[in-house]
């Protein structure tokens, strides 16, 4: 048995079908590409799911958030500006997890660069999670 650590990323890749690879998309274009690289994605969000309790947090602050902004009394805009924030806090947690996932394939040893790497990442979350809490209260504060 190996000693090295396992990318949950590739692990999920093959578990949907799709070669982790990437041969599935290779001399492929239009829809069938579009329909390959989407097991990709759902791959890549199932690995963040379960590898990663900040990406199961922003799920469920997601999952309270987006009925909510329909609830309010808000403009189409404003509820359209509202779920968008909530999402980009998803998109950020997958990048932040992507990075940190890349450095650690190149490496579990101590580094500066790995660490500033991994310390940009969590800054960008930081600042996502700031933004949402920005946005919903310069909108929902009269």
């Amino acid at each position: 048995m190996s000693s090295e650590p396992t990318c949950v990323v590739a692990e999920a890749v093959t578990r949907v079908g799709v070669p982790a690879d990437g041969a599935a998309l290779k001399g492929r274009s239009g829809l069938a590409r579009i329909w390959y690289a989407s097991g990709y994605s759902v791959a890549g969000l199932k690995a963040a799911y379960r590898g990663e309790a900040a990406f199961r947090q922003l799920v469920l602050l997601n999952l309270l958030l987006i009925p909510l902004a329909f609830l309010l009394d808000v403009s189409r805009v404003e509820r359209a500006v509202l779920i968008a924030v909530v999402f980009l806090g998803l998109i950020v947690e997958l990048l932040n997890s992507a990075i940190e996932a890349t450095v650690d394939r190149i490496s579990f040893e101590l580094h500066p660069l790995a660490k500033q790497a991994k310390d940009m990442g969590s800054a960008a979350q930081l600042l996502a999670l700031c933004l949402i809490g920005l946005v919903w209260a310069v909108i929902l504060i009269p």
